[in-house]
């Protein structure tokens, strides 16, 4: 019960803060203060209104935001999201462009189960979209999976992605971003043994921790310190009665933002502070550079604690993946057995969360794999999120990446890409 008590703690300090940020903006508005100026009464509805908006964001998933899109036909047509197959942790969904004749390029978004929700990507999938049908793993926030759901381990994660894989079929281009590179190696792994009819037509894996021994970052030193018992005591908490999921076990997301945003906490400062006096001068807008940035990276989701401890465990200090010695269902899952996916993998040069070596040690474990099938790109000067959603990746990366799925797409109707192609 203490986890839970400590869970319950922390969403009445968030509701408590939305609160009182709600009251100033309202105290300070009425009408009657409006007879007379004083800066700091703008200062305090300023800081209400950022602070409202703040706190709610974190229990709110964001929308995708994706209305519509113009086409080659120079029509509007609508994008509608649709459900392929629905799973308690995790959905496979699809933007459906109606009546969009159907594009030739498949491709499945696998999104990363690290603390934020599948719309952190959302600006790969609208740079894809008006030339491929685009399908995402959309994973959900464990506070709402009731108990009786069961466990969700990195097995269990490999192995919806195997399904998700067979329910496209072998024409399917896998890209796969940051921290389920690893896994999705495995899952294609697993079916080439078990169903080697449903692997993909190719891989791509962008920034993931293939081996992180590879090339040290904050993020591996922190994985080489702690003891599994360390983080079960200081991480793992159980879902509060507020939620469906009350008594799981979980990471939750709060205390993970806390993490992401002490790692910048200075800088983090001054962007609110400054976003306060934009307020108070009357120079922000519903959806400016703050605003559009902050909603996104607040939102954050709780992540099964299996999972989460089990990422750590199997993936960071066994290395199972690294050393091919990774095991799903009661089967060891062998890479080598990968011979006909073509492989590419994406790294950035200034990435400080997977570091350059970290994705690139995959093509070592496809020992199986014709080196015609296998590629890598190291993208000057990108971080991480540039080399999947930023300028690096819409003018350079993109373009390869389409490039890399046509020449090895096993279907006759796609064209080859032109390499110099931007995103719309």
């Amino acid at each position: 019960m203490r986890y839970m008590l400590t869970y319950d703690l922390m969403e009445t300090a968030r509701n408590t803060n939305q609160w009182l940020g709600a009251t100033a903006k309202a105290m300070a508005s009425y009408p009657a203060v409006a007879m007379m100026p004083n800066p700091a009464m703008q200062w305090l509805a300023a800081w209400g209104e950022v602070t409202e908006r703040t706190f709610s964001r974190m229990v709110a998933k964001p929308d995708w935001n994706l209305d519509s899109l113009t086409t080659d036909d120079g029509k509007d047509h609508l994008i509608e999201i649709e459900t392929v197959l629905a799973r308690p942790f995790g959905d496979l969904i699809h933007f459906n462009v109606q009546g969009r004749k159907t594009k030739p390029r498949k491709v499945l978004l696998v999104a990363p189960m690290s603390g934020h929700y599948a719309t952190l990507l959302r600006k790969t999938v609208h740079s894809l979209l008006p030339d491929c049908e685009v399908y995402i793993t959309d994973w959900h926030n464990a506070r709402d999976i009731p108990v009786s759901e069961g466990k969700f381990d990195v097995e269990d994660y490999t192995l919806y992605l195997t399904e998700f894989m067979r329910e496209l079929g072998p024409e399917t281009h896998v890209i796969a971003v940051c921290q389920p590179a690893p896994l999705t190696l495995a899952a294609t792994a697993y079916l080439a043994e078990e169903d080697p009819k449903a692997q993909p037509a190719s891989l791509t894996l962008i920034g993931g921790p293939i081996d992180p021994d590879a090339a040290a970052t904050d993020v591996t030193d922190f994985g080489a310190r702690v003891t599994m018992g360390q983080l079960e005591e200081t991480m793992i908490q159980r879902v509060g009665f507020k939620y469906s999921g009350v008594g799981r076990l979980v990471y939750p997301g709060l205390l993970q933002l806390s993490s992401f945003m002490s790692m910048n906490a200075e800088k983090h400062s001054k962007s609110f502070s400054d976003q306060i006096m934009r307020v108070a001068r009357g120079e922000a807008a519903e959806h400016d550079k703050h605003n559009s940035f902050y909603d996104e990276y607040l939102a954050v989701m709780d992540m099964p604690a299996e999972f989460y401890l089990s990422t750590v465990e199997r993936i960071f200090k066994s290395r199972d993946i690294a050393r091919n010695d990774f095991v799903v269902a009661g089967r060891k899952v062998d890479i080598s057995k990968i011979t006909d996916v073509a492989v590419k993998i994406v790294e950035g040069e200034e990435d400080d969360i997977s570091a350059p070596g970290q994705c690139l040690a995959a093509l070592d474990l496809l020992t199986g794999l014709p080196e015609s099938k296998k590629a890598a790109h190291l993208e000057p000067g990108a971080g991480h999120y540039g080399i999947f959603a930023g300028k690096s990746w819409r003018n350079n990366i993109r373009p390869l990446v389409l490039e890399f799925i046509d020449s090895n797409s096993r279907s006759k109707k796609v064209k080859v890409a032109n390499k110099n192609a931007a995103a719309k």
